[in-house]
């Protein structure tokens, strides 16, 4: 094969933290594209990388551009996935189709992963996961994401699964993968836009050092072949009205079986649907759980940046 630019490129900032065992957290960039308004995509951005520093690690952005997967963004590169409408949605599957043809999208959470973990970055913080979707029995419907989770050891800070899915067959698929799931000062997993989807978890850890701790444990046992899902509740005060969640839920789940939507336009369509009709609230629920989650991300990061 002839030789070609690395399709992998790190910015300076991140290069060097992760050479010199600094702690980064890596983040996904398809909220940015795809799951906020402008302008209002770009000011999160923004101050999810502030809080990335404020925590004392060094934030890495993940995005392909032109056929580059970029693990940290400059400005100009985080202004152009906030405002380039053209920007496809890239899960681990598209990396290569986009890397081959010059493509440019954000990365979703398998994606991200992946790269982040080529680059040599132990943590990454996101919103929810996807899982196993409603009447997979029928559809057999099933995010990339616990695919691509067994296969890659990264920790995954988030808020849970979804809750737009079937969150208790998500939980039991992450148990046959061999996924690690524990909760962070809760002894329920949480429910996203929720505090408690109102399933147990296995274990609790209270301190960002005891996660670093696991952290060490899974690589010093050699068990540390897939994910560890650090699940982190959005505060109790910030959590989207449980009452007002399961009615839009339900009418939004029985709207797209009349309108026939199916496959990957599922999910946008009940994220949407739910942001619509709670007048916001569910999308103000999302971004305190991430941003609750970079804020706990980072402070893990250099905890285990210290034991390593």
């Amino acid at each position: 094969m002839p030789s070609s630019p690395a399709p992998i490129r790190l910015s300076d900032e991140v290069r060097k933290a992760v050479e010199r065992g600094r702690p980064v957290v890596a983040l996904e960039s398809t909220i940015i594209s795809h799951g906020l308004p402008r302008p209002r995509n770009l000011e999160v951005a923004r101050e999810l990388e502030a809080a990335v520093r404020a925590g004392g690690a060094v934030p890495a952005t993940i995005a392909v551009l032109d056929g580059v997967a970029r693990v940290g963004l400059g400005k100009d590169e985080l202004e152009r996935v906030a405002n380039d409408e053209s920007l496809r949605k890239l899960g681990f599957r598209d990396l290569a189709p986009a890397v081959a043809l010059g493509a440019s999208g954000a990365t979703t959470v398998s994606a991200t992963a992946f790269l982040a973990h080529s680059a040599g970055i132990a943590v990454f913080a996101t919103g929810g996961l996807g899982g196993v979707h409603r009447d997979w029995t029928t559809l057999q419907d099933e995010s990339a994401d616990l695919g691509l989770l067994a296969r890659v050891p990264i920790t995954v800070v988030c808020a849970g699964v979804k809750s737009i899915l079937d969150v208790p067959a998500t939980l039991q698929r992450l148990e046959t993968l061999n996924v690690g799931v524990v909760g962070y000062r809760t002894t329920e997993f949480p429910g996203f836009y929720l505090r408690s989807s109102g399933l147990p978890v296995d274990w609790t850890l209270d301190t960002p050092e005891q996660v670093a701790e696991l952290m060490r444990a899974r690589w010093q046992l050699n068990a540390d072949l897939t994910a560890l899902v650090v699940g982190n509740p959005v505060p109790e005060a910030e959590q989207l009205d449980p009452e007002l969640h399961d009615r839009v839920l339900a009418k939004a789940l029985r709207a797209a079986e009349r309108q026939g939507i199916t496959g990957q336009a599922v999910t946008p369509f009940l994220l949407g649907y739910l942001v619509k009709h709670t007048d916001g609230a569910s999308l103000e629920a999302n971004l305190a759980a991430v941003r609750g989650n970079v804020a706990l991300a980072a402070k893990i990061a250099r905890s285990h940046a210290a034991l390593s």
